[in-house]
């Protein structure tokens, strides 16, 4: 069985053609789905590798209209699929409309946006729907099962979740209980992405058999921060060899 992998990246780290070089690099070890963050000064879920990431794409010139045109250019290069995942002051900083019209005159398959969920989503999933775009919700093994009931009312290709509490980077421990929750979203025919601490080929291998695809985001941002410190013209190729080593 193919292991499908989301990697995830941040525009404009460290600068926007490094993380061109990123992106092309991901998709050419072999990554199925880009999903590329909108960086934002408050951060509710990242941990520290990709808040550091984000404070450096800010300073580099990082904007909504500047992350759009490195998305288009992402898109008409590779084909695999790009999501852009943002926070909701980033969003509705633009409008939820303006923003989808971003995303959508990008090329990106849609969004990921945490901190707008069903039933408080300023619009967020209509607007993607009328505009043939996922928006993927966010949640956890740890939500009542009515809420994910709500969630799952909305009908969404993917969900995404995030296989434990607090904040990305630290390695994620895998059990039973994340394992059936897993189990349970994908025999209702949506297609799992589940991620948040994982590093390690040996997490995917315990993922891949339960989910649709395997997220990893610090990993990445982490070997982008090596390689730009001992040479920057490695950045795709280290890149490449990162999605490599979790999938092979």
């Amino acid at each position: 069985m193919k292991t499908n992998l989301m990697a995830h990246m941040v525009a404009y780290y460290p600068d926007r053609r490094c993380s061109l070089e990123a992106a092309l690099g991901l998709a050419e070890g072999g990554a199925a789905y880009l999903e590329v963050q909108f960086p934002f000064s408050d951060p509710s879920a990242d941990g520290p590798s990709i808040q550091e990431a984000c404070t450096s794409a800010l300073d580099a010139g990082f904007t909504t209209k500047g992350g759009f045109d490195l998305v288009r250019e992402i898109c008409s290069t590779v084909k695999t699929p790009v999501f852009i995942m943002s926070y909701a002051s980033v969003v509705i900083a633009k409008g939820v409309g303006g923003f989808l019209d971003g995303v959508k005159g990008a090329g990106a398959a849609g969004v990921v946006v945490p901190d707008l969920v069903p039933g408080m989503d300023e619009g967020l999933f209509e607007q993607a729907r009328s505009r043939r775009l996922y928006a993927i919700p966010v949640i956890t093994p740890f939500l009542e099962e009515k809420r994910v009931e709500e969630i799952l009312a909305e009908h969404p290709e993917y969900v995404y979740v995030a296989i434990r509490r607090g904040i990305t980077g630290k390695i994620t421990s895998i059990d039973e209980k994340v394992t059936g929750f897993l189990d349970r979203l994908s025999s209702r025919g949506v297609q799992v992405l589940a991620g948040f601490g994982v590093r390690t080929r040996e997490q995917v291998d315990m993922l891949s058999s339960h989910v649709h695809a395997v997220i990893a985001g610090s990993y990445f941002v982490d070997i982008l921060r090596e390689a730009r410190a001992e040479d920057p013209s490695s950045i795709g190729d280290e890149m490449e060899r990162g999605v490599k080593k979790l999938l092979k």
